[in-house]
């Protein structure tokens, strides 16, 4: 049998809390760049509007998949965060 199947997935280990402390300046950081993330998301969707000539127009799609990596990364911390620390 796979030893594979009997893993529990990594949301099932146990982890311990956040410290409360820790957690509030976590969270504060957190916050701090979703709102930076903002700027750069705005920003990218307004150049998306432009003509672009090449290379611009292959800079922006690069700039786009950083920005979609950027925002998964961000939503991950904030749902660890929310996950691990005191309530």
């Amino acid at each position: 049998m796979d030893e594979s199947v009997n893993k529990l997935p990594p949301t099932a280990i146990e982890t311990p809390e956040i410290p409360e402390e820790l957690a509030v300046e976590i969270r504060r950081l957190a916050h701090d760049l979703s709102n930076a993330l903002e700027i750069i998301v705005q920003t990218s969707f307004l150049l998306s509007t432009t003509e672009m000539k090449e290379p611009a127009s292959d800079w922006l799609k690069m700039l786009e998949g950083g920005v979609q990596k950027a925002l998964d990364i961000n939503l991950d911390l904030r749902k660890y965060i929310k996950q691990h620390a005191p309530r």
